[in-house]
């Protein structure tokens, strides 16, 4: 058996809660007309894809969201509709997280995400325990800056030669069928977070205990 050298977490629904149902309540009190085709549970559509695959600025889709929503919504209504899709993170996540890193193995992020997001609510929660997001891992990679999202072949591709990882030396925890096939693909050894599930759980079953 390969010994497990290093951790992929996935954020949205591993390390972070996220509920997709409250995003879409809030771009609908917005008026956006049929908000709720727009987010997937993995996945965006429209702008908010293109955000998260930076394709567009932050400017470029406030600009196409006025398209889709009624006149009058400011660009800071739109960004904190759109970052109630995060719940947040409890702190017991945080120190369990320092504590893989105490162990020795390399500690990695990998999320489909959005600036707005990540400069915001996703930077001041990984503050809840007196330390900021870098602290916690060894390095990061989003889609937003990679250019492409899970579950794209190249996003792994890139995780593995830019964090320098072995992918058959890497456990990738994620919530998504669909992401964990593709980076089996690459030859990441893989392990799903199903709902309701702590990821210390399914790293105890792999023979990593916190």
């Amino acid at each position: 058996m390969t010994k497990i050298k290093n951790i992929l977490f996935d954020l949205g629904g591993v390390i972070m809660d996220i509920k997709r149902e409250r995003c879409v309540e809030a771009f609908t009190k917005l008026g956006m007309k049929d908000a709720d085709s727009f987010f997937g549970v993995y996945s965006q559509q429209g702008p908010f894809l293109d955000l998260e695959e930076g394709k567009i600025s932050v400017d470029e889709f406030h600009a196409a969201m006025r398209t889709l929503l009624p006149e009058g919504v400011t660009d800071a209504q739109m960004d904190a509709a759109f970052c109630r899709f995060l719940v947040g993170i409890p702190p017991h996540r945080l120190r369990e997280l320092e504590e893989i890193k105490k162990k020795g193995y390399g500690v990695y992020m990998l999320s489909n995400t959005n600036p707005i997001m990540w400069n915001s609510v996703i930077r001041d929660e990984f503050l809840k325990d007196g330390h900021d997001r870098e602290f916690y891992f060894d390095g990061i990679i989003t889609s937003f800056s990679a250019g492409c999202q899970k579950p794209d072949l190249r996003i792994f591709r890139l995780a593995a030669s830019q964090l320098g990882m072995e992918p058959s030396e890497t456990l990738f925890l994620d919530d998504s069928v669909k992401n964990l096939d593709a980076a089996a693909e690459v030859g990441y050894l893989t392990a799903a977070v199903p709902p309701g599930t702590e990821f210390t759980d399914v790293l105890a079953r792999h023979g990593i205990s916190i």
